[in-house]
């Protein structure tokens, strides 16, 4: 089944309306009066008009969000609503039919009320450019023109939609007779220049006052059985997942609907006759609708159009002349703005689609963008440009499929959505039969069948995240089959990190003892490589779990997954790409592995601590064992005292070493740089007379010398001289790797006693 069978049933239902109407009436002429110029003529008199224009203003005209006024764009006067009456025994009922007439014509049943905008007075040499009027008011859906007599010449109204185009000619000689015409406001259009006298029109707001009855359409009976057999049958192709079928189905509509107005009951000519049939075959065949924004963002390089000229200038603040698009780099296709057929707000958020469910093809190069900004180059970046198209559309789905789509939305929104339903289920203590519970586990489902796995951009992290919050949820419903599945599918997989511990550990208190110690050792085995602090973390949390027991002999074989997994193993060559490299070690990683060792094999904790002792390259005495042990420090094991006698006799060593300050100025002289300024340097280090040296040199070379003193750590303290030129460079010796080692004595005497202790206690 094809989404473009879907449109060509659509194709069929169309209202009897235009997008346009427009016509002439004779009547009984209104009285008008301006203020500032008093009752109005008409037919209009050549001196009232020139009355007219010097109490109007210069209408603007809107572009994005601002106002502006420009004599190239819209040459035209204004008068305000305010400073017009309009009276007259006949005026509002000649007025009523008007609307009523043009109503019609458009395709809108219900109530429609007119609302005075502005009057416009078109003298010789006015016009306005193709344009859209903007919605001005609740419930706005069209812009009604009533020319009043007047004579004048040219002054045609041109409007346009969707490859169409009406060219309205609104004057009339009779002096009884108005003209008038009516467009929906999304409706491009335009008006051509007044080539002799005055124009002289009505401007109204035409206003649904009923926006909650939706639009009725004439009887398409067969269409709309059609339409929801078709719908029907591809709810049926969905059941079969190994189908090429869409989860979702997008009827792009006609007509341009801003944010504010976008909803059923406002839909326009056609789009509410499929509207209507949408609602109802959608109900037969048991189907969701909804109405949302096609949203197309696009984003890329810009290109400044230095030939653009205007009066010889750039064009100054005009960004289609001052810029051209370039290339596009970066796109997104979202549905946004959601509305239910009652035209409520649903609780969605942004979900993508593909080109695929969409029924009708969008060409976003034949349409205008709603919104289009360039950015001016800075730095070293280049100009760029962002831009938006909007387009209202139908969205369908099957009801049962309709988890599975709300999961296109990610896991940001899925996720505390479901953490919701397991919270409501828990306090209602329904059981797992319930309509929460079985929304839970369907939902749980398309989450992990779209879980992202991890890749060369995967950051494992320490804090909870997402698998910590997703397991929670699931232990909260108690879903043993979605915790196996999780933990086989995500975390053995490798989207893991020490953050998700407390909550597999958790979760994992559910499954059977014996099943448990299966998942712990497939983690470990497949994740030590890159996580061991993770995998120690684990293990150790597992050791000490209730389910393990007092005595965890099913834990072996994931202890020996982390004895055989032990970073530092000279046979096993460091992974050149760097996301293949295991996570730097903490000495919370001999914490762990310690306790979980030493409580389900012991031998395989001297094991461990035997083959860390062996890698001194890789278990540092400082930064790791030392620290570790004295974490341990009520640790009682072989391997735990072990490591302790080991680290007692590096300090040892250490302290046994002469402890004095220097004698003379002679200083440690390695550097690093074997270059003639760092040669003199070195010399220098090496004199145990010369105090201070002055090092005169341009910045290039006072910098690399900053930086090699720095980099070989040498005992000098640097002040830069800014007298003359260039500037000199003041090295001066201090005693810093002697403070140093005054500092590393005091700590090692701590932790010496602290060890000594702790062995004292463990042999008690």
């Amino acid at each position: 089944m094809h989404p473009s069978q879907l449109a060509e049933i659509f194709e069929n239902i169309e209202r009897p309306g235009k997008f346009y109407a427009a016509g002439a009436a004779e009547i009984y002429m209104p009285s008008l009066e301006v203020e500032g110029v008093g009752q109005i003529a008409l037919p209009l008199l050549p001196i009232q008009a020139e009355q007219l224009v010097k109490v109007a203003e210069r209408a603007p005209y809107g572009k994005g969000e601002e106002t502006l006024i420009d004599t190239e764009v819209r040459r035209t006067w204004q008068i305000g609503a305010d400073k017009v009456r309009i009276n007259g025994k006949y005026w509002q009922q000649n007025l009523g039919e008007i609307v009523a007439w043009v109503a019609n014509k458009l395709g809108v049943n219900g109530e429609v009320n007119a609302e005075l905008y502005k009057l416009l007075v078109y003298d010789t040499g006015s016009f306005f450019v193709s344009h859209r009027d903007t919605e001005k008011s609740p419930g706005m859906f069209a812009t009604l023109v009533i020319v009043l007599p007047s004579n004048y010449s040219g002054g045609e109204l041109l409007v346009r939609h969707r490859g169409e185009e009406a060219r309205l000619n609104l004057n009339v000689t009779d002096p009884s007779e108005i003209a008038y015409a009516a467009f929906y406001a999304d409706c491009r259009h335009e008006v051509l220049p007044v080539t002799s006298g005055c124009r002289l029109t009505l401007i109204y707001n035409l206003l649904r006052t009923d926006q909650n009855q939706p639009l009725e359409p004439p009887d398409y009976g067969s269409e709309l059985s059609r339409l929801a057999d078709w719908l029907k049958a591809w709810g049926e192709s969905l059941k079969d997942e190994e189908n090429d079928v869409p989860q979702k189905l997008i009827y792009p509509l006609e007509h341009a609907y801003t944010q504010a107005e976008l909803s059923f009951a406002a839909l326009k000519g056609a789009d509410a006759a499929r509207g209507t049939a949408a609602v109802a075959a959608a109900d037969q065949a048991d189907c969701d609708l909804h109405l949302a924004l096609i949203t197309i963002e696009e984003s890329g390089y810009a290109e400044y159009n230095y030939d653009h000229y205007r009066r010889g200038r750039y064009y100054d603040n005009d960004e289609e002349g001052e810029f051209e698009i370039g290339e596009v780099t970066d796109s997104s296709q979202m549905l946004t703005n959601w509305r239910k057929p009652d035209d409520s707000q649903p609780a969605f958020a942004e979900l993508p689609f593909e080109d695929e469910e969409v029924c009708l093809s969008i060409d976003v190069e034949k349409l205008e963008p709603d919104e289009l900004e360039f950015e001016e180059a800075t730095g070293n970046a280049g100009a760029s440009f962002e831009r938006t198209y909007r387009r209202a559309a139908l969205i369908f789905w099957p009801r049962f499929r309709r988890l599975a789509v709300l999961n296109q939305a990610g896991i940001s929104v899925n996720l505390p959505y479901l953490t919701d339903l397991a919270t409501r289920w828990t306090q209602l203590g329904e059981d797992i039969e319930s309509s929460l519970w079985l929304e839970a586990h369907e939902l749980s489902g398309h989450m992990l069948r779209t879980w992202s796995k991890p890749d060369m951009y995967f950051q494992s992290s320490d804090q909870p995240g997402n698998n910590a919050a997703m397991l929670d949820a699931l232990f909260c419903l108690q879903d043993k089959d979605r915790i196996d599945a999780f933990l086989v599918n995500i975390t053995v997989e490798g989207n893991y990190g020490k953050g998700d511990n407390e909550n597999i550990v958790q979760a994992m208190n559910l499954l059977p003892p014996q099943r448990a110690a299966e998942l712990t050792e497939q983690i470990i085995a497949h994740n030590m490589a890159l996580y061991p602090g993770a995998c120690s973390d684990l293990l150790a949390r597992c050791a000490l779990a209730d389910w393990s027991g007092e005595t965890p002999t099913s834990l072996i074989p994931a202890a020996n997954a982390l004895y055989n997994g032990l970073p530092g193993d000279p046979n096993i060559p460091i992974p050149t790409e760097y996301w293949k490299r295991p996570s730097d070690l903490h000495s919370s990683f001999v914490v762990n592995l310690m306790t979980a060792l030493e409580k389900i094999a012991p031998d395989l904790a001297c094991q461990s601590a035997e083959c860390i002792l062996s890698r001194p390259g890789k278990y540092g005495f400082d930064n790791l064992l030392v620290p570790a042990l004295l974490t341990l420090s009520d640790q009682t094991g072989v391997a735990t005292h072990q490591l302790r006698n080991a680290c007692l006799e590096h300090l040892g060593e250490r302290i046994a070493k002469t402890l004095e300050p220097p004698k003379d100025w002679a200083r440690d002289s390695t550097v690093i740089c074997k270059c003639r300024h760092c040669s003199e340097l070195s010399e220098f280090l090496a004199d145990p007379s010369e105090k201070e040296w002055l090092f005169k040199a341009i910045q290039q070379e006072r910098t690399h010398m900053e930086d090699s003193i720095k980099k070989s750590g040498c005992d000098l303290t640097l002040t830069t001289i800014k007298k003359g030129s260039p500037h000199t460079l003041a090295c001066v010796k201090n005693q810093a790797s002697y403070q140093r080692r005054v500092q590393q004595r005091k700590m090692d005497l701590e932790h010496q006693l602290a060890l000594q202790l702790a062995n004292t206690d463990s042999r008690k």
